[in-house]
Order: C-alpha cells, then structure tokens, then sequence
C-alpha cells in the first residue's frame, strides 16, 4: 500500500486581494511552529505574512462536508509531493486521522501522537474501502493534509 501527500495549489490563493475582500486576514507570524502552511507544508517562520483563509477540504455531498481556517504562506508557489512519507510538519503534531470512502463517508479515525503520522495514516489505509485520510491537528480541529491512496496501490 502506497499513499501521497501534496501540499495545496499556490495557485488558489494567488490573489490576495480577492482573498483578503471575501474575509482572509492577513497576520504576521509571531512564535515557531505555529503557523503551518498547507501550501508547502512546513511551519512559516516568525516575521513571515500569512493568510488566515477559511478552506473546504472535504467538498463532498455528504454530512462529512467540512471547512475550517488554514494558514498560507503570502506567496506561497510551490507544493511539495511526499509519497509513502508523512511531511515533517505532520510528524511533530498530535493529529486527527479521519479516513473515508470513495464518497466521502466517514469510516474510521484515531489520534497520532508526535512521530506516528506515517504509522496511523498506513493503518488506517491498510481497510481497502478507504480511499483517503485527512489529518488535522488535533487540538485546534483545523485541516493539515490529506494522504490519499496511490494509484499503483
């Protein structure tokens, strides 16, 4: 079983000006580890301008349709690819894992302490009805990343 994990496109949040009019805030980061940007997913550093931005991650014709405030880099134009290993960012965060069927059905869940991302994310998708796991931070709910199973799988 093989999965992947892709940062969002920069290219949804390319304008900041329409971004910034439909509510986005603008913020500077002020504390390490903080602000995790789901663009290149890795932590903005302190003195970088984020974007607080509401963000559908789960656009699905279920009750499991779900939104949530994520950070992004202001000009953020890369998004990294990691397969069959969790982005760092996620290793050192206690996470929700919440794993879903092809039509956005919630499934199974669990929390992963620190260092057992790529762990919680293999079991969870070890089930073959579960088509992908969206992680989230644990204590403040908002969506980190989501690990969907490869295509050769």
């Amino acid at each position: 079983m093989t999965y992947r994990i892709e940062g969002l496109d920069p290219a949804r949040f390319a304008n900041v000006e329409a971004l910034l009019s439909a509510g986005a805030i603008r913020m500077t980061v002020d504390k390490p580890g903080a602000f995790p940007c789901r663009v290149t997913l890795e932590d903005a550093e302190p003195g970088e301008s984020v974007l607080l931005v509401n963000h559908v991650s789960a656009d699905v014709a279920t009750p499991f349709r779900a939104s949530h405030a994520i950070f992004v880099r202001e000009g953020a134009a890369r998004a990294p690819r990691y397969r069959d290993v969790a982005p760092p960012l996620l290793e050192r965060r206690r996470l929700s894992l919440r794993a879903f069927d092809a039509v956005g059905m919630l499934r199974a869940a669990t929390v992963a302490e620190p260092g057992e991302a790529d762990a919680g994310i293999r079991g969870l998708l070890d089930d073959r009805e579960i088509a992908y796991v969206d992680v989230h931070n644990a204590a403040w709910g908002c969506f980190l990343a989501r690990a969907e199973r490869s295509d050769d799988a």
